[in-house]
């Protein structure tokens, strides 16, 4: 049942938008009561989240294509923005929903609990892009080809925690800016321009 609301809550996002969800249309949609939806999601934030994933498989399986082949963790990294920058502009609603809408309370695990049910999303993931993937706080995503750069001497250790932080902050505040209307720019021009700034930290922190 519970991948009945999630199935449900999906068809509304791709024919409505993610402001369109509702739990009564979800429920009258997936063919239960209101109440039943909170028997499986503590939060509708839950509902919106796991619904979301399903949406990112087009971006997980490019994102896997490109760092497939490329050895230097860093270069992986940088690529890793480029992709994520591009299809978050393009899906700005659906990317705020996974990894920076308020997802309440007992958030985590909910990514382990998303694969659980959805395993094949992950059977062409490498496991070293899987081990990103699973991280479900953004601020960590980075964590794991930010310290195979230490180990191949491109990166210096004690700049992990900052080049990850300050690359993160530049996403989450260009992301908001353009969902709430605040730069006028189109979603190819915003995620060039978020593109640009990563890449001159990135570049700056090097070995």
């Amino acid at each position: 049942m519970w991948k009945y609301f999630i199935e449900a809550t999906t068809e509304i996002i791709e024919q409505e938008g993610s402001k369109a969800v509702t739990i009564r249309k979800v429920a009258d949609r997936a063919g239960y009561n209101s109440a039943t939806i909170y028997n499986y999601f503590d939060e509708f934030s839950h509902l919106l989240f796991f619904a979301s994933m399903r949406l990112l498989e087009e971006y997980i399986t490019e994102v896997t294509r490109r760092m497939n082949g490329v050895d230097q963790a860093l270069e992986q990294y940088i690529i890793a923005w480029e992709c994520f920058c591009e299809y978050s502009f393009q899906k700005p609603d659906i990317f705020h929903s996974v990894f920076i809408r308020d997802l309440g309370e007992n958030p985590d695990h909910l990514l382990e609990k998303y694969y659980e049910f959805y395993p094949s999303d992950l059977v062409d993931v490498p496991e070293e892009i899987q081990m990103s993937l699973l991280e479900q706080n953004v601020v960590k995503r980075g964590h794991p080809l930010l310290k195979k750069a230490v180990e191949q001497g491109s990166l210096d250790s004690e700049k992990i925690n900052s080049l990850n932080e300050v690359t993160i902050l530049i996403w989450q505040g260009m992301l908001t800016s353009f969902l709430n209307n605040r730069i006028d720019m189109t979603a190819d021009e915003a995620a060039n321009r978020t593109i640009t700034y990563v890449k001159e930290i990135v570049e700056r922190t090097r070995s």
